[in-house]
């Protein structure tokens, strides 16, 4: 079952499509369709955090099944034209539809196959997640933005070069290049215009603060706007180990980015200590807390600009515990909490 005939696409999305059983925790809804290329040959990078690196099988080959999970939950396959009939049928439970790539010879013949099949039958805007080790022209993106999609997103990750060669390039014997990545977001940029692209950033993977909130304001120079995400652990992977990010140092990277991307903040509105941690910012926070909007999903925009449609329920935590990314506007509730783990910001 291979891609373009077959797609896959997170158990959040086949629960709301009626094709898994299951329910949602009170107050979530998924209002973005992510749909991930599929192929029996196993994604050729061996990024250090992924599900879907071909390293995870060696790592999980004493198990009777092994592991088939990604971001750590299913993503089960199922025929490209029952999702598009499905999701006609339940058009208004999305409000964009992102086609992911991996990183596999097909993907961009076939992610353009798919998203002109999408566009036949349906309106939803459409974005695509790239496999930058695959584009080797700025032709490849124009084709894609004709085929119907309208954003394009670079999953970058790693907050230096250093991390980036150590977790997803020659440390761990991976194909992905450092340049190769900011060039394709840079094409990215052009092609679909100025922050129609978006950047994929992960806090956790042994950045500092500052760091991070150096190379969020980076990509905002270059035109393209942070989609920031928590790491957290897949099992069988080579970081499974790994602990998370405290909240606390979460929600400080959050407050930057949203300053950086939405207020147009610069970076001398943000203070770090000597260890390059950030203690404090030259706004009010408690504004930004009673908005709530920095602490929620960040990425491709819905019908109401100010929340992202792909809001990835749980991506970042269990269900069990404390919402790293909001997929809802915060309650006061949830703003009270927030406040706690921002106690020791000025």
């Amino acid at each position: 079952m291979n891609s373009p005939q077959y797609i896959q696409t997170s158990l959040a999305a086949a629960i709301t499509l009626g094709l898994e059983p299951g329910r949602f925790k009170e107050k979530v809804k998924l209002t973005g369709l992510n749909l991930l290329l599929v192929y029996d040959k196993k994604c050729i990078g061996k990024c250090a955090y992924c599900g879907l690196s071909n390293q995870r099988d060696a790592l999980n080959n004493t198990e009777k099944k092994k592991s088939k999970t990604f971001i750590r939950v299913k993503w089960p396959v199922y025929p490209l034209n029952e999702i598009i009939e499905r999701t006609v049928k339940n058009s208004d439970s999305f409000e964009r539809i992102c086609v992911s790539m991996v990183t596999n010879s097909n993907a961009v013949k076939d992610s353009i196959f798919i998203i002109k099949k999408l566009r036949e039958k349906l309106t939803h805007p459409i974005s695509i997640l790239l496999a930058p080790t695959l584009i080797n022209d700025k032709d490849q993106l124009a084709e894609i933005k004709n085929a119907g999609a309208d954003m394009a997103g670079v999953a970058i990750d790693a907050a230096t070069e250093k991390l980036f060669k150590k977790y997803r390039g020659e440390g761990v014997k991976g194909p992905h290049k450092w340049g190769k990545y900011w060039q394709v977001l840079e094409w990215s940029v052009e092609v679909f215009g100025k922050y129609k692209a978006g950047v994929h950033l992960i806090t956790g993977l042994g950045e500092t603060e500052k760091e991070m909130v150096e190379i969020i304001s980076k990509a905002y120079k270059a035109g393209a706007k942070t989609h920031l995400f928590s790491f957290y652990p897949e099992a069988y992977s080579t970081l499974e180990n790994l602990n998370p990010p405290e909240l606390s140092k979460y929600r400080r990277i959050q407050i930057a980015r949203y300053l950086i991307n939405e207020k147009n903040c610069d970076t001398d509105k943000i203070r770090f200590d000597e260890e390059e941690n950030i203690s404090g910012f030259d706004y009010n926070v408690e504004e930004i807390v009673k908005e709530g909007f920095a602490f929620m999903t960040s990425g491709c925009p819905g019908k109401n600009k100010n929340i992202t449609a792909c809001n990835r329920p749980l991506a970042n935590e269990r269900p069990s515990e404390t919402f790293r990314n909001y997929p809802y506007v915060p309650g006061e509730n949830d703003k009270d909490l927030i406040r706690k783990q921002l106690s020791n910001i000025e």
